[in-house]
């Protein structure tokens, strides 16, 4: 432990020193720091899975395209593009001025090289590669592949000129090259360091891996080399390094940021969320001076999932839309978020799309709570009151334990019989994924800002463990209607299937949503330019730090 806080101390030593021997210059460098709760296991972007991996990457790696504040797609790598009129044929142009960060694997030691198309052709291809197992291989499951699973739907038509042909449209697509998955890396770095490259990553963006320590310290530092300016022409990115704490427990890092010894907090957790929010979601009178706090929409659906396809006599007995009705209905969810969330949140009472989808549309009309509707349903089912109904049992994790218990007394309320059965996060998903969970808690994250993303969940072909579909539902002419919007590719047009896919799933009730998450962001007042997205994504290239 001693050795390790020794080496990480002389690095920022050596940071803030080596390019400075004045007072002054050494007062201007600027380090944005943030904390990571649960440890990063991997920087490399093919496992860039969660948030916890996603920030750094976002940091270290560029793709074709990337998202600006408000999920707009714009050019990154590819400084245009154009789409053929059948939507199968994607041509990128690629910039000229993009290097990798510097590596005494290229040719010239300690060097860099401009990338060409034929990177991305690697990455690619690699990110498929059964020997790298990625868990964002099916982001690419659109591209024409041969019979030995190689893209054969990506070419490099010169260094300049990146050609990818699908198999079927997809208006999604663009949004999914956005994802960190598809982060151009270079092929002597990935082929020296093998599974190591998840130590020693290399990319292009705008700032470079420096050291880390697992569960102690990750640094990075400003790529000079990096090719996007501001209006002013100036190279980005201001600040000069980043770097990221593992404190394990929350209110501990709370305290730290507190005290400014962190520039940056995201999300509400329970162990502060008083001390923090009043009950209606503003900040507490002491702390509005000392620091920003921004909330906006977030892409996030919190909901309990029905499993519809088994014989056992709970999902028997939980297939009854009726009772799934009644239990939907009777969950007041404006008080929900009020006591558990300080109004950090919106009531789920629409669809399972969440405002902050460009599609999203609050005409589609979920179960908002109304106790009388809940009776009547329970009445339709045959169990007037809870009448010969058996216990029902709600799987969920700890960290929704408060939650799930709030719903319990809702229930039970009206007649229901309930036990919460409370797993490890792991076992948790691997039970729903397997069938073996009657009736569970779920939450779901978008990848990418289209509503594809969430109907994808309802989707007869998709479902699991194959798939995202944990619930099993079914429908026919739901199917047909998926099947027909991705082939659209007029936005308003499809947008309008979006919504009849999003009411005709939820008026099935295969899930009960509880309400869509909220973006909870904290900085201290000397941080600007730092901008909230409803996707949470951490972008920092443009972000200031005054000292």
């Amino acid at each position: 432990m001693f050795k390790s806080s020794y080496i990480y101390l002389f690095l920022l030593i050596g940071f803030f020193a080596s390019c400075t021997s004045t007072e002054d210059q050494h007062s201007n460098k600027t380090s944005f720091r943030y904390n990571e709760f649960g440890g990063i296991s991997s920087l490399d972007p093919a496992f860039a899975k969660d948030q916890s991996l996603i920030w750094p990457c976002l940091q270290m790696y560029n793709g074709l395209v990337s998202f600006n504040e408000h999920l707009e797609i714009q050019p990154c790598i590819a400084k245009s593009w154009e789409i053929s009129t059948d939507g199968l044929i994607y041509l990128f142009h690629l910039r000229s001025d993009v290097f990798f960060h510097r590596n005494n694997l290229f040719e010239n030691k300690d060097s860099t090289r401009t990338v060409c198309a034929n990177d991305f052709v690697f990455s690619l291809n690699r990110l498929t590669s059964k020997a790298v197992a990625s868990p964002g291989s099916w982001v690419l499951n659109s591209i024409e592949k041969n019979n030995v699973g190689i893209l054969s739907g990506v070419a490099a038509l010169n260094d300049s000129t990146l050609q990818i042909t699908l198999s079927n449209p997809n208006p999604a697509f663009l949004g999914l090259l956005t994802m960190p998955y598809c982060s151009v890396v270079p092929k002597e770095v990935v082929e020296h360091y093998g599974n190591d490259f998840r130590s020693h990553p290399c990319g292009t963006g705008p700032f470079k891996f420096s050291f880390w320590k697992e569960g102690v310290r990750l640094i990075l530092l400003k790529n000079e080399n990096y090719f996007r300016t501001d209006s002013n022409g100036k190279h980005l990115p201001y600040l000069d390094a980043v770097e990221v704490s593992f404190i394990s427990d929350k209110q501990s890092s709370f305290i730290e940021f507190l005290k400014g010894n962190i520039d940056f907090m995201s999300g509400l957790d329970a162990s502060y969320k008083d001390e923090l929010l009043t009950r209606n979601g503003n900040l507490q009178a002491k702390y509005r001076n000392k620091f920003v706090m921004e909330t906006e929409p977030y892409l996030n659906t919190e909901y309990l999932g029905f499993m519809l396809e088994s014989n056992s006599d709970e999902s028997k007995m939980l297939g009854d839309l009726h009772i799934r009705s009644a239990l939907s209905y009777s969950i007041d969810r404006k008080k929900m978020i009020s006591y558990l969330k300080n109004n950090i949140g919106i009531p789920g009472n629409y669809g399972f799309v969440p405002p902050g989808i460009p599609s999203f549309d609050s005409t589609v009309v979920g179960f908002p709570y109304n106790i009388q509707k809940a009776k009547e349903e329970l009445k339709l089912s045959g169990h007037e009151e809870g009448k010969g109904l058996s216990e029902i049992t709600l799987s969920t994790t700890g960290n929704y334990l408060d939650l799930c218990e709030f719903i319990k007394n809702q229930w039970e309320e009206i007649g229901f019989k309930i036990k919460i059965d409370v797993n490890q996060a792991a076992v948790h998903r691997k039970m729903v994924a397997e069938k073996k969970l009657a009736f569970f808690r779920g939450s779901w994250l978008a990848d990418y800002p289209d509503a594809e993303n969430y109907l994808s969940l309802f989707y007869t072909k998709n479902f699991s463990p194959n798939g995202p579909n944990t619930t099993h539902f079914s429908n026919k002419e739901y199917d047909e209607l998926f099947d027909r919007s991705m082939k659209e590719t007029t936005d308003s047009t499809r947008f309008r299937m979006y919504r009849r896919l999003d009411q005709l799933a939820i008026e099935q009730a295969p899930v009960i949503i509880l309400y869509y998450d909220k973006v909870l962001r904290l900085h201290q007042n000397n941080i600007q330019g730092l901008k909230s997205n409803a996707m949470n994504l951490l972008m920092l290239e443009s972000v200031k730090k005054e000292n």
